[in-house]
């Protein structure tokens, strides 16, 4: 890291207003990235920016806007990178204006921007929202909490076990294709686990409240199998987070899925496919577990530090 010049007593500011967990994945993906900075050597400061800081990196729309765009006005000489969602109106199913805010600030304050996904990436450009000087960078998980470390083996002389999670309650996180799957799945031949929040009530599939990430990763190690039916979602971080545990997975095919599971998952286009599709997965279970690739924190973390000045 000799690259990087001491002048200013903090390197890189940080907007994003955590969350405490449980919480979504971009507040589970921002700590691990900035822990990973900090092993790096990077001096961090967080929702201000000091005098002589010459990066900020500002996470969507996650932050007091108001008081960075007051920050930057006032050191323009900052070297912006903008990390994006979204579009949000694509996945959220309605539009409350927050993708224009953030456009908005995109173009008036950034000099690079990571988009997580290309599915990301073309939905803002058809929406007509290009962002300044796009980089591709996906999201991983921290591997002190999310490894293969403790994974149960797969018997097929036992139910199959499944896990579905998502901390949004948002319908088009999968709520109609559990619903389905709740009401038509052979549970003889499955145990199913839905961790988080849903507007139903669930018979045959277990429900968990939404949980931390350390004991949600031990129950990913106890597990076969992840499914997730989201709907236009850019780039899961629970998804990552069950591969990086050991879990092949069956994924709705939309939005990143397809780019985040490869070889490891199976597709399905609707809820009638399933049945057929965990068929396909159990038979070629090895196979597909070992087509699991997740890319190290190390490395996000160098393609990020590679943007900043």
């Amino acid at each position: 890291m000799s690259f990087w010049k001491k002048a200013s007593p903090v390197d890189l500011a940080v907007f994003h207003e955590f969350a405490p967990p449980p919480t979504g994945g971009g507040h589970q993906f921002m700590r691990a990235l900035c822990a990973e900075f900090e092993k790096c050597g990077l001096r961090l400061e967080y929702n201000q920016l000091s005098k002589g800081t010459p990066n900020c990196l500002c996470n969507s729309f996650n932050f007091d806007l108001k008081k960075l765009r007051r920050s930057l006005k006032k050191h323009p000489e900052v070297h912006c990178v903008h990390r994006v969602d979204g579009p949000l109106q694509t996945y959220r199913g309605f539009d409350d204006g927050t993708d224009a805010q953030i456009s908005s600030f995109n173009r008036e304050f950034a000099d690079v921007t990571v988009v997580q996904s290309t599915f990301s990436q073309q939905k803002h450009l058809e929406l007509g929202m290009s962002a300044v000087q796009p980089v591709l960078i996906g999201n991983t998980p921290d591997p002190s909490l999310f490894h293969r470390s403790g994974k149960i083996p797969f018997e097929t002389n036992r139910k199959v076990r499944i896990l579905s999670s998502s901390w949004s309650d948002n319908p088009n996180k999968g709520l109609a294709i559990y619903q389905w799957i709740d009401q038509n799945l052979d549970f003889d031949r499955v145990d199913y686990t839905f961790v988080g929040r849903l507007q139903a009530e669930l018979t045959q599939i277990r429900h968990l409240d939404p949980m931390p990430s350390e004991p949600l990763a031990d129950l990913l190690r106890q597990q076969d199998i992840y499914l997730t039916a989201s709907r236009h979602d850019p780039c899961s971080n629970s998804l990552v987070e069950a591969m990086a545990c050991g879990l092949p997975v069956l994924y709705l095919n939309s939005g990143g899925h397809a780019e985040l599971a490869g070889e490891a998952g199976i597709p399905f286009e609707n809820a009638e496919e399933i049945p057929q599709k965990l068929d396909q997965l159990i038979s070629e279970y090895a196979e597909r577990q070992a087509q699991i690739c997740i890319t190290p924190i190390t490395e996000i973390a160098d393609k990020y530090m590679a943007l900043f000045r």
